[in-house]
């Protein structure tokens, strides 16, 4: 039990240490980063920039693209860890379908709240009984590490010292460009429409429109950043992108297969209601009731 309650709090300390982390690189009365982040990842990561620019000679939008590479690979196996867990909750609920479809059924037909409420609980209980998570396995720990990287570079991007002044291909790093946004959109929109082809297909309809909330975003934002920042989400995007395939392609069927061969030595359980059957009588019951008969009441009262 003990050991067990410092697990909790080693974790409740860990998780109030990435939230103090993850917050956005504040700035300074002049303008430029500072904070915790900033000088821990960011400003590591805009000498980097600077080195590849100036010393090797490949100019701020080439040191950026180069710079986004190796982070993202560096937090590349965070986020395929997170992609592992989300995707082997929701392949066990894959398989186990044909098991919660008829508490499913009973819950879209249900009539009553009671009902609803019953049919609930039964699938609840035949989740828990079968090991589903209910959250789908997205932890959030993952997720917070990846934040202050995904911070730092941001600002890197836009704040290293020479970036503002420089050209990319034609494009100017230090004020908006829309072709670049442009760009971008498809290739989010692209990433979108990948991770849709993993949900299931009765589940597409309803999440149709969330394919086109990230696109819309990154126009928005997009229209007011300056072509560094844009630089860093185009990396990005792809990193998505490829993220997304190995998820389909490698991580899932080994998942499946993996599934299969956990359920073939532990069969799937069925949850059993354990709810009485109500045997108390209703009103209609009492009043149907056959009336006992009083044929010897008669010869009773004649003996005496």
């Amino acid at each position: 039990m003990k050991k067990k309650l410092n697990r909790v709090l080693f974790s409740g300390l860990s998780l109030s240490l990435l939230f103090l982390l993850s917050g956005c690189v504040s700035r300074d009365s002049s303008g430029n980063p500072t904070g915790t982040i900033w000088h821990l990842l960011g400003e590591p990561m805009a000498k980097l920039i600077q080195y590849f620019a100036n010393n090797i000679n490949l100019g701020f939008g080439l040191a950026i693209i180069l710079v986004t590479i190796i982070v993202r690979c560096i937090i590349l196996p965070l986020g395929l860890y997170q992609s592992w867990k989300a995707s082997y909750q929701s392949e066990k609920m894959a398989y186990l379908k044909p098991i919660f479809a008829p508490i499913n059924e009973r819950m879209r037909n249900a009539t009553t709240q009671e009902e609803k409420l019953a049919a609930q609980t039964e699938l609840m209980a035949a989740q828990k009984e079968n090991g589903i998570n209910m959250l789908g396995g997205m932890g959030c720990l993952p997720l917070l590490v990846q934040m202050p990287f995904f911070s730092a570079m941001y600002f890197a991007a836009q704040y290293t010292q020479g970036v503002a002044e420089s050209t990319f291909l034609g494009i100017d790093l230090g004020s908006r460009s829309m072709p670049l946004t442009a760009v971008i959109a498809i290739l989010y929109f692209f990433q979108s429409w990948l991770s849709m082809q993993a949900v299931a297909e009765e589940q597409r309809a309803a999440m149709k429109g969330t394919m086109y909330v990230m696109p819309l975003m990154m126009v928005f934002f997009g229209m007011s950043m300056p072509a560094s920042v844009l630089l860093y989400w185009l990396v990005g995007g792809f990193f998505s992108i490829i993220q997304q395939l190995i998820t389909m392609f490698i991580i899932k069927p080994k998942l499946r297969k993996q599934i299969a061969e956990e359920f073939e030595k532990n069969p799937p359980k069925t949850y059993k209601s354990s709810k009485r059957k109500d045997v108390t009588p209703t009103a209609t019951t009492q009043l149907n009731k056959p009336k006992k008969s009083n044929r010897n009441a008669g010869k009773q009262r004649s003996r005496k």
